[in-house]
């Protein structure tokens, strides 16, 4: 299957085939991939929390590229290439507190935090700090279009998809009456999952609840796969959403305060949906969370998660239980996502089908990618 001939993937799911194995196995397609489907939309990069002191920086590699993530001195969350304008020299080789400017370590360029050149010692020669053919006034560092929702920091590499908020305007009305502050819950409500898989299949274990019975057993005794229902919005978002969600609960009974001013449905109820490309979010009536799949190579996918409350002091002991019970969770579908990814060079394997019963929010990522494809190589 090639970018030209995606059409099986866009059938209906009653006779839809998956993406084919090229879109999992070949460095070529990866390559494809990463321009249609990764830099061309509002990718998921990191979250507003890593950086939560005006100075804060991060040095981020994403799909090759370097990144700053920083808040600058006004409090504001950016995203710049971690590149200097001079020589092409990295700038920050460490998570640090930029305490006055962003120095260039090669010949002492500086960058205010809001991506300014300040100053440029000796460009004209001995003692002379500046040059007329060197207008500092242009340049600056080079910043990435970003936009940040429910902490998630979104970046669109090409610059010229459409705004966030008309590209997800469905969802965005979908989850409004859960769209309160959150709070990370720090440095014990982050951890990281290192997989041998493509990214893509850690989005479609996400998103469908058919494999609750035997993948989480656990899980699966007290939310049932009966009790879950599918979320199927073609060409935007899928995921899956829970009847019966029940609060985590200390030994004393302590469980988490509720997110302020919640519809009732929100009391039994919590969702689970695939942001495309790369962001998986868990809105409930006590927490939320944000997985980041972060693809580092065709097979080799790193899940950064992180979890949020709705105030900024909780339990020690029960955020600390929670994120056990979560880690449990997401640790349970390793076996699977990377299960697959094996599985996918078996050379005579077409994709697969979907049950249309239970594969609607799969088959709706894999149109979702094949759309994208396609108007790429349009």
């Amino acid at each position: 299957m090639t970018v030209s001939n995606l059409s099986g993937v866009r059938r209906p799911i009653e006779n839809a085939q998956g993406l084919g194995n090229e879109w999992y196995t070949s460095e070529t397609s990866f390559e494809i991939e990463k321009a249609a489907v990764l830099k061309a939309t509002w990718a998921g990069l990191a979250v507003a929390a890593d950086v939560p002191e005006p100075g804060d920086a991060i040095p981020i590699s994403f799909l090759g590229m370097p990144l700053l993530l920083i808040r600058d001195k006004e409090g504001v969350v950016r995203v710049f290439y971690n590149t200097c304008r001079h020589r092409g020299m990295i700038l920050v080789e460490e998570p640090r507190k930029i305490e006055g400017a962003i120095r260039c370590p090669y010949h002492s360029w500086c960058y205010a935090t809001d991506g300014r050149l300040v100053t440029t010692p000796h460009v004209g020669g001995p003692g002379q700090n500046t040059h007329e053919a060197m207008p500092r006034n242009e340049l600056g560092l080079i910043e990435v279009r970003s936009h940040i929702w429910r902490d998630v920091v979104f970046v669109n590499i090409s610059g010229d998809a459409p705004a966030f908020e008309e590209v997800h305007a469905h969802l965005l009305s979908r989850w409004a009456e859960v769209d309160k502050p959150l709070y990370h819950g720090g440095k014990d409500s982050k951890f990281t999952l290192a997989v041998s898989t493509n990214w893509k299949l850690a989005v479609e274990n996400f998103c469908e609840a058919y494999h609750l019975p035997w993948v989480h057993p656990g899980l699966n005794s007290y939310s049932r796969l009966e009790d879950h229902y599918n979320i199927n919005e073609i060409g935007l978002y899928s995921g899956q959403g829970t009847l019966v969600y029940q609060q985590i609960k200390g030994d004393d009974g302590t469980v988490f305060p509720d997110f302020a001013d919640l519809p009732a449905k929100w009391d039994d109820g919590a969702e689970y949906i695939a942001v495309y490309p790369n962001v998986l979010l868990g809105a409930q009536r006590d927490h939320a969370f944000a997985i980041i799949l972060e693809p580092q190579s065709l097979d080799k996918t790193v899940e950064h998660i992180h979890l949020y409350y709705s105030t900024p002091e909780t339990d020690d002991a029960l955020r600390a239980k929670n994120a056990e019970q979560w880690r449990v969770v997401f640790e349970e579908d390793i076996f699977v996502v990377e299960g697959m990814q094996r599985g996918r060079h078996a050379a005579g394997f077409d994709g697969g089908r979907f049950s249309p019963a239970m594969d609607g929010p799969t088959h709706c990522f894999h149109d979702w990618v094949a759309r994208r494809l396609q108007s790429h190589a349009e």
